[in-house]
């Protein structure tokens, strides 16, 4: 301190005694300070079982959602770290990879995985299927399945079909459903058909609709829906909670409001304007395009085996 307000000190000792040199707002509560009933009704809430595995971000969301009530994480921080309350997603030590650039346009470059996830609580894990956009990190689609096959990525792929329309590529791990195991030899269709490589039926799906697979070699090459998943691990289980959801059907018909809930509040501006996806024409039937295709022979008795 100066030797000013050095003797501005000294006179109030001399004047109020001890008391002279506290700071006024420990003895006369600020008027803008919150309440300790509403501190109080924060830290019931957080401590509740609704709310009680969320982290700080994700429950300043649901308060001003569902309670009414808005205050900043800052705040809100204040009042739970100061209760002994910490947040759970804390902040670690990691390996840093440099982030590949978001692609220029909506539509040029969309990332795709499974994961498997104990989403209800209850000891079961359950894949949820997922799409994002690599320029914006809007979810393009999610499904969730019991374990992670084709037909959850067929029902993602006809979300975003039905609301944005074809990409221009596809960014996916190596999985099989993808990709042919390297064992995988040609069939007898496919080499009838002029085919040296095994497909699969995704593959032929997606060469019908002029989109480009990229296999990627690493989790870090796809890191945009790697983090999603961060995210939704962390929030989702919260949001079926505190809505009641404890079943996959329940789940996949919550998931399309919950996407529009995700993208309003994390997904970011493309540099083009212009989106690169293209509209899916009227004359195709996705309950045909969508679905898995064996070539057969009928014999002189008029039967096939599959």
């Amino acid at each position: 301190v100066s030797e000013r307000q050095i003797r501005t000190l000294v006179k109030k000792y001399r004047e109020e005694g001890p008391n002279g040199l506290k700071h006024k707002n420990k003895i006369h509560k600020p008027a803008h300070a919150f309440s300790e009933e509403f501190k109080a009704n924060i830290i019931n809430l957080k401590l509740s079982n609704d709310y009680v595995d969320t982290n700080f971000s994700h429950f300043k969301d649901l308060l001003e959602e569902r309670e009414n009530i808005k205050i900043s994480y800052s705040a809100l921080y204040s009042i739970l770290h100061s209760s002994g309350i910490n947040s759970k997603k804390a902040h670690k030590a990691r390996k840093t990879h440099r982030r590949r650039k978001r692609k220029e346009a909506e539509g040029m470059l969309v990332q795709t995985d499974g994961t498997p996830f104990d989403w209800f609580a209850i000891g079961k894990r359950y894949s949820l299927h997922g799409y994002i956009d690599d320029a914006t990190g809007k979810i393009l689609g999610l499904y969730m399945c019991e374990n992670e096959c084709l037909m959850g990525y067929l029902e993602i792929t006809r979300q975003m079909l039905n609301k944005y329309g074809t990409p221009v590529a596809i960014y996916s791990d190596k999985y099989s459903v993808f990709f042919p195991a390297t064992s995988q030899k040609v069939t007898i269709e496919e080499q009838l058909q002029g085919k040296e490589k095994p497909t699969t039926q995704f593959k032929r799906i997606m060469d019908v609709l002029g989109v480009q697979l990229i296999a990627a070699s690493t989790s870090q090459a796809k890191g945009r829906i790697e983090r999603l998943w961060e995210t939704l691990q962390d929030r989702l289980v919260t949001e079926f909670k505190i809505n009641g959801i404890k079943t996959i059907e329940h789940a996949n018909k919550f998931l399309p409001k919950y996407i529009e809930k995700y993208n309003k509040q994390f997904a970011v501006e493309a540099k083009e304007k212009e989106s690169k996806f293209i509209p899916l024409p009227p004359y195709v039937d996705l309950d045909i395009l969508l679905t898995n295709k064996f070539t057969r022979v009928i014999d002189n008795a008029g039967t096939f085996s599959i």
